[in-house]
């Protein structure tokens, strides 16, 4: 039978292996690849990546912030010469009664 370790066979105080090899035979029929950091194109395609992706995020965008963008600059627009009016000398004399 198996010791207390666990598993058929495994007796108590043997070393079972690192992670993922815990004393069985290594796997066959798995193949890897690896390629030298110093012989990567670190940034192959990136500016023209980046541009199209700027682009896209862009355009999903604008229509979420241009329009409020826009009324908000109108009505900015509107206040500022409004106040103006309000402090000009035409604009006193026409709201010279209201301040009762």
């Amino acid at each position: 039978m198996g010791g207390a370790t666990g598993g058929p066979g495994k007796t108590p105080g043997v070393y079972l292996g690192w992670w993922g090899n815990f004393g069985g035979l290594p796997q066959k029929g798995v193949t890897t690849y690896a390629l030298s950091a110093n012989r990567q194109k670190l940034f192959a395609g990136a500016t023209n990546a980046a541009v199209f992706n700027t682009w896209r995020r862009f355009k999903g965008a604008v229509l979420y912030v241009a329009p409020p963008f826009v009324l908000y600059y109108f009505l900015m627009d509107w206040a500022n010469k409004y106040n103006h009016f309000l402090n000009s000398k035409e604009g006193r004399a026409l709201h010279a009664n209201d301040e009762e």
